[in-house]
């Protein structure tokens, strides 16, 4: 498990500083597909994401895979999710790092502390 770096807040003074990132479900059809996407602030640009009809850490890794050869160097930039599997995982845990990111992670069922992004689902 990962600190809170973020500690809810939202607001960056330039891109590659702060991500973050979530999962969620959506109806399309009689289909239900996964969209997993990671969000900079403080533009609030979506950097990158996948849609996948199961929630596994492979998914989730293709999401960052996508991001990371958008934005090149992400040395220092904190990326923020949930206590999801996906991101407890030791793949996870492995490949941020790797890359010079920072982990932070929300509370657990604290759904407030990764507010940006769960707001963003909400409304799009």
């Amino acid at each position: 498990m990962a600190e809170n770096l973020l500690k809810r807040d939202f607001t960056a003074a330039k891109p590659k500083q702060k991500w973050v990132t979530d999962v969620t479900l959506y109806r399309v059809g009689e289909r239900w597909l996964y969209l997993s996407a990671i969000k900079e602030l403080p533009n609030n640009e979506i950097v990158a994401y996948q849609l996948s009809e199961r929630k596994d850490n492979e998914f989730v890794l293709q999401t960052f895979t996508k991001a990371f050869a958008k934005r090149k160097d992400v040395t220092g930039v904190v990326v923020h999710s949930d206590q999801g599997f996906q991101y407890t995982s030791h793949a996870y845990h492995d490949m941020l790092p790797k890359v010079g990111a920072q982990i932070s992670m929300s509370r657990r069922v604290n759904c407030v502390d990764n507010a940006s992004m769960e707001s963003f689902f909400s409304h799009h």
